[in-house]
C-alpha cells in the first residue's frame, strides 16, 4: 500500500482508448457481512479501480492524506466481495492522478469518521464526480443509519433540554 501522492506511474495502459473502465471493489469488514449482505446492510470497504491501480482512504493519527493506492482488489486487512462496473472515464492517467492529489488535500487520514467521512463517502465522491452517480447505496447504508440514529438522538436531547 502507498499513500497518495506518490511519483509512481505503475499501472495498465487502456491501449490507446480515450475511456478507462472505473470499478468500485468492495471489500468486508467482518465474516458477520456473509449474513447481513442479504438484508442489505453489511460492514463494508471500498476502493476506486481505474488504469490498473486501485485508490482508497483511511484513517491515521496524521494531517495528512488518508488516500492510497493498491494493486486492485487485494487492499490489505480486508476480505474481497466483489467489482462492480460504475461506468467510464475519459479521464487519461495522468489526469486521474491529479484529481486524486485535488481529492487527496481535502481526504486526511486524520479527518476520517466511520459515519460522516470514511472510504465509502470518498469513492463516492469519485464516482459523482466521473459519471455523475453516486455508489450503490447498500455500500455505506450501515453509516448512512447510524447518521440518522445519531441525529435523532440528538433532537431528542434537543428537546428535552429546551
Amino acid at each position: 500500500m502507498r499513500l497518495f501522492p506518490s511519483n509512481s506511474s505503475k499501472g495498465q495502459s487502456n491501449g490507446g482508448s480515450n475511456r478507462a473502465l472505473l470499478y468500485l471493489n468492495v471489500y468486508d469488514l467482518t465474516p458477520i457481512n456473509n449474513y447481513l449482505y442479504w438484508f442489505g446492510i453489511g460492514i463494508f470497504h471500498s476502493g476506486i479501480e481505474v488504469h490498473g491501480l486501485e485508490y482508497g482512504f483511511g484513517a491515521h493519527e496524521y494531517p495528512t492524506s488518508g488516500v492510497f493506492e493498491v494493486e486492485p482488489r487485494s487492499c490489505p486487512g480486508f476480505i474481497f466481495r466483489r467489482s462492480i462496473l460504475l461506468g467510464s472515464t475519459n479521464l487519461s492517467r495522468s489526469e486521474f492522478r491529479s484529481l486524486m492529489e485535488q481529492l487527496s488535500q481535502k481526504y486526511h487520514g486524520d479527518t476520517y469518521h466511520l459515519i460522516a467521512k470514511n472510504c465509502n463517502h470518498f469513492t463516492n465522491e469519485v464516482c459523482m464526480q466521473l459519471t455523475g452517480k453516486p455508489i450503490p447505496g447498500w455500500v455505506n447504508r450501515l453509516a448512512q443509519l447510524g447518521d440518522k440514529i445519531v441525529c435523532f438522538h440528538f433532537n431528542v436531547i434537543l428537546y428535552l433540554i429546551t
